[in-house]
């Protein structure tokens, strides 16, 4: 299984867009981010994200660019900024059948579900950035059992992207 972590792209402030969406930058960010992911061979099985907007575009911005259909992501509380990584972890074991995982999510969660993907015991500092995504792969996502396959900052994807 492997497991893609990616934080969303930058946002509004809260005084031009009480909800927060992606700003001109943050859309521009997740549209490089899933031109490179598809350069790359990304396929996904799953998308999940959070209710919130800027989680929400951030998944259907990767999922076109992608191929993946929009009307398939899974929005979850799961996944949201203060959500226990130990019940990500439980929602990902949950998706039967699916073997290519992408969460679009917030900070501190991904960086929080990286770690215990990694290292069941220790905590693990993950720096991620508005944009950047991982690859972990995993026999099975209970935590520590994970090996990471490759991080890469927003400027990267943008790279790759073209």
């Amino acid at each position: 299984m492997q497991i893609y972590l990616m934080q969303h792209g930058p946002a509004l402030p809260k005084e031009q867009d009480p909800k927060q969406g992606l700003s001109a930058e943050g859309k521009a960010r997740v549209h490089a981010a899933g031109k490179a992911l598809k350069k790359m061979g990304c396929v996904f099985d799953a998308i999940l994200c959070s209710p919130k907007k800027r989680s929400t575009q951030t998944a259907a911005i990767v999922a076109q660019e992608v191929g993946f259909a929009e009307g398939k992501i899974l929005e979850t509380e799961k996944v949201k900024a203060m959500a226990p990584p130990q019940e990500t972890l439980k929602v990902l074991s949950e998706l039967s059948g699916a073997d290519q995982i992408l969460v679009a999510g917030h900070l501190p969660s991904v960086g929080e579900v990286a770690s215990a993907l990694l290292a069941e015991q220790t905590k693990i500092s993950v720096q991620f950035e508005m944009g950047a995504c991982c690859c972990i792969e995993t026999d099975t996502p209970t935590g520590g059992a994970g090996r990471l396959r490759w991080f890469l900052l927003p400027e990267h994807l943008e790279w790759i992207a073209g």
